[in-house]
């Protein structure tokens, strides 16, 4: 998304060292601790207690699958640099990796347009607005630049 418009969103701000500043500051306020505890403490910030409870990995998908939990934090990496990989493995109805179960028909529609789209223009500009809708719907955060232009032949 173009700046203007990522600075719309919530928890997006395109100030790159601001970020970075931001997350040193909250890093030594908390010293370096596992993703899940710092999610607790931010989430203490504004009121929500949580209480962490580590799980090994052979027990996690089971857990996540049984939608046994209230909130999850899964560092989860991408191979293919495409938005496809991202959004049909993780947001459309019924995906494998759509541990929330999120689904929402007319954005399966647009994921499918953004793929068919050939003109990388158009498709960008697909490609933000279900950007924006994933985020209006807080349906999983998404890492910024993660299905974004710069990737998969998407100029920026």
């Amino acid at each position: 998304m173009p700046p203007d418009m990522l600075r719309t969103l919530p928890g997006y701000d395109p100030d790159v060292q601001k970020n970075r500043a931001e997350a040193r500051r909250i890093m030594e306020k908390l010293g370096y601790r596992d993703a899940a505890i710092i999610l607790i403490e931010q989430l203490k910030e504004v009121y929500i207690d949580g209480e962490l409870e580590p799980v090994d990995t052979v027990q996690w998908y089971p857990k996540v699958m049984r939608g046994d939990y209230t909130a999850a934090l899964n560092l989860t990496g991408n191979g293919i640099d495409d938005p496809d990989q991202t959004l049909y493995e993780n947001f459309t109805c019924g995906a494998e990796g759509n541990y929330d179960r999120y689904c929402i028909p007319e954005l399966d529609k647009m994921v499918d347009r953004q793929s068919m789209e050939f003109d990388q223009s158009k498709r960008k500009e697909l490609v933000w607005a279900i950007e924006r809708k994933l985020a209006e719907d807080a349906a999983r955060p998404i890492p910024s630049g993660t299905i974004a232009p710069g990737r998969a032949g998407i100029p920026t």
